[in-house]
């Protein structure tokens, strides 16, 4: 069972930024596309974005878009999420996970390996 690292997250006040990476050893994951999902107390977890194999397609939840940034680094077997102008409701556990296909078209359905998750607070 491939078990994916990640890193980052923490506490943030509002309006801050964090990054968190994902990554692995002993398994490239250049050849799949990763997404990251978040699940707040209480609710269900939310794909919120995903990069393809070779980056050549990203896609963002609404909720993210315009302040998450989603990237990879192949040399690095890594990836990664830039998270700016944080919100109070972005509070939630974070996972990475690797898709079992190259692109994110269907993101939600094709998860295969996840990261262990990392907290994220959001709070003044």
């Amino acid at each position: 069972q491939l078990q994916l690292v990640q890193s980052g997250g923490g506490l943030v006040q509002p309006g801050g930024s964090l990054t968190l990476s994902c990554t692995t050893s002993g398994f490239t994951l250049n050849y799949y596309a990763i997404a990251w999902f978040r699940q707040a107390p209480g609710k269900e977890r939310e794909g919120i974005s995903c990069i393809s194999s070779r980056s050549r397609n990203t896609k963002y939840a609404d909720s993210v878009k315009g302040r998450f940034t989603i990237s990879r680094d192949g040399t690095k077997n890594t990836a990664s999420l830039q998270m700016n102008s944080l919100k109070p409701e972005d509070t939630a556990v974070y996972y990475c996970s690797m898709l079992r296909s190259a692109d994110c078209d269907n993101y939600y359905g094709d998860t295969y390996y996840w990261g262990q998750g990392t907290q994220v607070t959001v709070t003044s």
